[in-house]
């Protein structure tokens, strides 16, 4: 009798029937590898681990990670929440990564970042508990609009970075009220989802700031809190398939401290592009879906 598996975040169909093993006397051919097998299980996880080493680069070069690794993580097999958690999780480390890349930006910015690192800290925490505490089939609803939305976020970037192209010196400049909320909201949006947060973050921390290379320094960090918090929460509450996560993470940070580096030395443009004609479709296909 046939029944469905759901181990580790992945649905596949097994039989009660031994397996053959061996040529089939009558010719016939073996048994089809389903999902769940050991074979496609490995597959599955070189997929992930490749596809979060892309997004720890596209982090730290134009934002929009979430947008290549999330659909692929539902495209393996995880339920919406499941994906969204676990993709948190892996994407952690290319946020340190990007840190370390980013290290000399953030030389004089100690109380700075200690003060915006306390607003990501609670907004983190107050969009993952929303996240866990929500019913799923609410997210499966919402889920496809923020997509999209974090997909035409990315597409306008450059307009907001051509109105940034004057950098000021950041350092002493005393930060608008404004900007606090605003950092609150986008981190609570970042705790819930997190697709495109890094742009969300540029955008604000450079209007606010004038400084485009700083605000973008800024935004790592800030990302690097969020994803901080979200993973204690989620690891103690949410359904983390820790399996993807062992070897997807070390991914995730190799690609985020190479991002940082080369982001000043390839085009973003045709990188932004690609992400954004994904993000839509993907955003298409998950409203198809839910």
């Amino acid at each position: 009798m046939a029944g469905v598996c759901r181990a580790g975040g992945y649905r596949g169909v097994v039989s009660d029937a031994a397996p053959a093993r061996g040529p089939r006397i009558d010719g016939a051919s073996p048994p089809a590898v389903t999902v769940g097998s050991p074979v496609v299980s490995t597959v599955d996880l070189l997929i992930a681990a490749g596809v979060a080493l892309l997004a720890g680069g596209i982090n730290s070069i134009a934002g929009g990670g979430s947008l290549v690794l999330f659909p692929t993580l539902v495209a393996l097999g995880m339920g919406t929440i499941a994906a969204n958690v676990t993709n948190s999780v892996v994407q952690w480390p290319g946020y340190l990564g990007g840190i370390v890349g980013f290290r000399k930006e953030y030389a004089g910015q100690r109380g700075r970042l200690v003060r915006f690192g306390v607003v990501a800290l609670l907004g983190g925490a107050a969009g993952s508990a929303l996240l866990l505490t929500t019913p799923s089939e609410a997210f499966d609803v919402v889920v496809p609009v923020l997509v999209l939305l974090a997909s035409l976020l990315l597409a306008v970037q450059p307009l907001i970075t051509r109105r940034l192209q004057s950098p000021q010196d950041g350092i002493g400049r005393r930060d608008p009220a404004w900007l606090y909320a605003a950092l609150f909201l986008a981190t609570v949006y970042g705790g819930y989802f997190g697709g495109a947060l890094g742009v969300i973050l540029v955008g604000v921390l450079g209007v606010a700031l004038h400084d485009l290379k700083l605000s973008n320094a800024l935004k790592s960090a800030l990302s690097a809190v969020t994803a901080t918090v979200s993973l204690v929460v989620f690891a103690l509450f949410g359904p983390v398939d820790w399996l993807v996560v062992a070897v997807a993470a070390p991914a995730s940070l190799v690609g985020g401290f190479l991002g940082a580096r080369i982001a000043t030395r390839i085009p973003a443009t045709p990188l932004r592009i690609l992400i954004v004609t994904f993000g839509v479709a993907v955003s298409v296909y998950l409203f198809l879906r839910a």
